[in-house]
């Protein structure tokens, strides 16, 4: 089934998310997506106000840097997000934009290798596993979550260059394109994930003056293999509520083909 959900994008003011989302949920969108941009609100702090103030929208992060983090933080706070919401939360990682990471002094010689080894190790956490790995980067002994989900949620990759589009494919249950991907880009980058069919594929789709042509334009990146698509407004709209009967209205159509 095609999902369709809608940016609530980082200049969006904390305290003015909650009315956001509620919209976003009141009007029938599937999914509200986030990102953590540097220095903007924390993803998964926002992720758990925003579920918890709503009543069945999911909410999708796409990405968290995974520099800026230590890995079993970033466990334990998934896991309790995941725990007290469960089935309504995917969380996309990425390797950050390396100037930020240089900023915060959290630059590694080889964001790949960092991405590849956090993956690996949130994946067990989130199952319950006890880990014990001493990597480049991650180094955990024997460390095992109190509190693991239930039901861990689906870990996905933000990625764009065709090494990072081919470990997505191989460690994690989706990827996630930003809105710069063409729908032809967006066929090449399915063919370097090789992720298989149950493989999600994530697009974030820039949407202009007229949301109503959003669903025609909609169809353009699922005929090329997008299994979400995320409607993108500008940076300037404070809160994207035009878009949030068409996300709604969409998510129906697609559903019903």
């Amino acid at each position: 089934m095609t999902r369709i959900g809608v940016v609530l994008r980082p200049e969006i003011a904390p305290e003015a998310l909650v009315d956001a989302a509620r919209a976003a949920d009141a009007a029938g969108v599937d999914e509200v997506w986030l990102w953590e941009d540097c220095f903007f609100s924390g993803g998964l702090s926002t992720a758990a106000l925003i579920l918890a103030s709503t009543d069945r929208v999911n909410v999708g992060i796409g990405v968290l840097p995974t520099p800026m983090r230590n890995v079993a933080s970033t466990a334990m706070e998934i896991a309790t997000v995941a725990r007290v919401h469960p089935g309504r939360l995917r969380v996309g990682l990425g390797h950050g934009v390396q100037s930020w990471m240089a900023q915060i002094g959290a630059r590694v010689q080889s964001p790949l290798t960092l991405l590849s080894e956090q993956m690996a190790a949130l994946t067990s956490l989130l199952a319950g596993e006890t880990v014990t790995v001493q990597g480049r980067y991650v180094s955990l002994d024997e460390v095992k979550l109190n509190w693991p989900p239930v039901q861990p949620p689906p870990l996905l990759v933000g990625a764009t260059g065709p090494k990072t589009l081919a470990l997505s494919g191989r460690c994690s249950a989706g990827t996630i394109l930003t809105s710069e991907t063409s729908p032809e880009q967006l066929r090449a980058a399915i063919e370097h994930i090789d992720g298989g069919p149950d493989h999600d594929v994530v697009v974030y789709v820039s949407v202009g003056s007229d949301p109503a042509a959003a669903p025609s334009d909609i169809q353009r990146w699922i005929d090329a293999g997008a299994t979400t698509v995320v409607l993108e407004p500008s940076a300037d709209e404070a809160a994207p509520t035009r878009l949030f009967a068409h996300a709604a209205s969409s998510t129906a159509h697609f559903s019903s083909q």
